[in-house]
């Protein structure tokens, strides 16, 4: 199926997001799938095509697909801020379902890591989101800061560059109980009857694989858990994960 590719940005609490639409050119109206990355391990390298691809991938399905650099990554204005990333997400739901070219009611989510914790937490209190994907997403970010916290993390963070300004947090409690807030353990209840699929690999050497058991345990059906087999914590360049991913969203939305 031939994709066009078509930049955008969004608008989130006066911040502009970097954003690429990736159309299936077809007529009529297709299910949307929007993407949302995780939290960079690395500085922003503009040669990653990583999610990119995986775009074009699921628009060659015949997903009208949204990638975005959420608050602080890649061209996007602002600093990271898990909650303010659930807030992003926000924003680019009411982009997907003002798009001429997307059904409206078969918009779906899928996130990985940090980005799939956020996305649960804004799915299960946004009902124009169908269903979702949650690709080795922390339950809770309670032992994710390692030795020295969230400071420690804070510090890290400045260096890879998704925190610009030297002033950001302005409160650090406050930015802290962000991760609280999104927890998804806590929400992701929240998201039935919608469908979810998550998906986390038995070798995820930065969540446990105990997180993906814990959300299982809480959400409830429809639901879906699929370890992968020696699965690392990049699953968006795991064949086996992204095609039970495509399988899964097919089945949701064959006509």
């Amino acid at each position: 199926m031939i994709v066009t590719v078509r930049p955008v940005a969004l608008a989130s609490d006066g911040l502009c997001l970097a954003a690429e639409l990736h159309l299936p050119q077809v007529p009529g109206t297709h299910p949307a799938l929007c993407i949302c990355h995780g939290i960079p391990a690395i500085p922003f390298n503009p040669c990653d095509s990583g999610y990119r691809d995986l775009a074009a991938r699921f628009a060659s399905l015949g997903f009208v697909t949204l990638i975005f650099n959420m608050r602080g990554a890649g061209l996007s204005d602002g600093d990271f801020d898990i909650a303010g990333w659930s807030r992003d997400i926000g924003a680019a739901i009411t982009f997907l379902s003002t798009e001429g070219s997307v059904n409206p009611s078969m918009l779906y989510l899928m996130g990985f890591s940090g980005g799939a914790a956020a996305a649960i937490h804004r799915a299960a209190a946004d009902t124009r989101v169908a269903g979702v994907i949650a690709c080795a997403s922390p339950a809770h970010f309670r032992d994710l800061p390692g030795k020295g916290g969230f400071p420690a993390c804070l510090t890290r963070w400045r260096e890879i560059g998704i925190i610009r300004d030297p002033a950001f947090p302005r409160d650090m409690e406050s930015w802290t109980s962000g991760f609280l807030e999104v927890a998804p353990v806590a929400h992701i209840g929240r998201l039935a009857p919608r469908p979810l699929l998550l998906l986390h690999g038995d070798a995820d050497e930065v969540v446990p694989v105990s997180h993906a058991r814990d959300l299982y345990a809480a959400a409830r059906e429809p639901k879906q858990l699929t370890i992968i087999p020696g699965g690392a914590h990049r699953l968006r360049v795991d064949e086996a994960a992204m095609s039970i991913a495509a399988d899964w969203l097919g089945s949701l939305t064959r006509g």
